[in-house]
């Protein structure tokens, strides 16, 4: 759900065989008897295109994805992307992927070496004033 994916069809018109290409962000899956998923995609002049493929059409070549959704969008049927401009479809998916990055932790020292470290600073510390003052 969410993936941007590339739906490869062979479309066979009087004796020539060819290729349509429908590319575009998945907004729904239905599962059951007739399994099928719903694309949309932005056309000319900012018109929306929706387009529904039944999973077990044997005109599709193959399913391309383009790239992978966040984890982070927590809804079944991603319908609401219909009232939402292509910007504000990015910043979602932007803020979702910032919330589910891992936080990086920091490697633990030892504590036997973190007071030696400790005392290098301190002695470098005094040095330093010790040739300031002179």
């Amino acid at each position: 759900m969410g993936d941007r994916i590339r739906v490869v069809q062979k479309i066979v018109e009087a004796k020539k065989n060819r290729q349509a290409l429908f590319e575009g962000i998945v907004i729904a899956i239905k599962g059951g008897e007739n399994p099928s998923f719903v694309v949309r995609r932005l056309g000319e002049q900012n018109i929306a295109i929706e387009r529904i493929f039944p999973a077990l059409l044997p005109s599709i070549e193959k399913v391309q994805v383009l790239k992978k959704g966040t984890p982070g969008v927590k809804h079944a049927k991603l319908y609401y992307l219909r009232s939402k401009s292509p910007r504000e479809i990015e910043k979602i998916y932007t803020r979702a992927s910032r919330k589910n990055k891992p936080v990086p932790q920091k490697p633990k020292v030892p504590v036997a070496k973190r007071k030696s470290v400790l005392k290098l600073k301190n002695a470098k510390n005094k040095t330093s004033k010790i040739t300031s003052k002179h």
